[in-house]
């Protein structure tokens, strides 16, 4: 079964939320997908309510590096899980440039995430300058080893990682499928070289960057690829329910 996750980033009220999740989840087969989606935090609570019991899981798009106490404006682990959500991204290049988000910081929110019951969808990706240095691999591994930096091999139960070149997210650009497979293929080498075989081979990592259901058809067959995370082409519950079906 295909892993597919929406990260929805700064989009929707809670009521434009509703209004979408009416359209989407009324034609989604939720038998076919394992499907995730990372709403605002203002939809959340609503979200965990309308995607009970539809075999849809709900994911949060930042949590903070702390547990509790003086932080104003974030949001705990706890809380995420007390509002019935299950994953939540961690280490979005967005998040990483924006809010100078580093790779003590981004370790530091697995491990918060994780001993809260919470699973992490991990990102990572190469600038447009790194990759046409020929980069990717040593950006790929420096950022998968801080980020899983102290982690038990049990603990990649609950991790996805999700491959999203810097350069392809909202561009309209998309690495070719050997690219893709050579990234996912690095990146369980990784895996394999810091934790075990069978690591590498269970962790589930997905490709995320301008897909839509257009080019989504080239990257199905791609090897050892688990599924898509999909950004703007989420915000269209027909587009959405588009690339589902084929996912399918």
């Amino acid at each position: 079964m295909r892993t597919l996750i929406a990260n929805f980033k700064m989009n929707l009220t809670p009521s434009e939320t509703k209004d979408y999740l009416m359209a989407f989840l009324s034609r989604f087969d939720g038998s076919k997908i394992d499907l995730t989606l990372c709403l605002p935090y203002t939809s959340l609570g609503l979200g965990a309510l309308l995607c009970k019991n539809r075999n849809v899981r709900l994911g949060a798009q930042n949590l903070s590096d702390e547990e509790q106490g003086k932080n104003t404006g974030e949001i705990s682990g706890a809380m995420l899980k007390d509002s019935g959500v299950d994953y939540v991204i961690i280490g979005h290049s967005e998040r990483r440039k924006k809010f100078k988000e580093d790779t003590k910081t981004i370790n530091k929110k697995i491990k918060v995430a994780l001993k809260n019951g919470l699973g992490v969808i991990l990102c990572v990706g190469e600038s447009l300058t790194e990759r046409n240095t020929l980069k990717t691999f040593e950006v790929l591994r420096e950022q998968i080893e801080c980020a899983l930096k102290g982690l038990y091999e049990n603990e990649l139960e609950r991790v996805i990682i999700a491959y999203e070149p810097i350069w392809a997210i909202g561009s309209g650009k998309t690495p070719t499928k050997n690219e893709i497979e050579g990234a996912v293929k690095e990146i369980r080498h990784i895996i394999k070289d810091d934790f075990s075989e069978n690591a590498s081979i269970s962790i589930k990592v997905v490709y995320g960057g301008s897909i839509d259901s257009k080019n989504i058809k080239q990257f199905l067959s791609a090897k050892k690829l688990d599924g898509f995370l999909v950004g703007g082409a989420c915000l269209d519950p027909n587009e959405f329910l588009k690339i589902s079906s084929l996912c399918s």
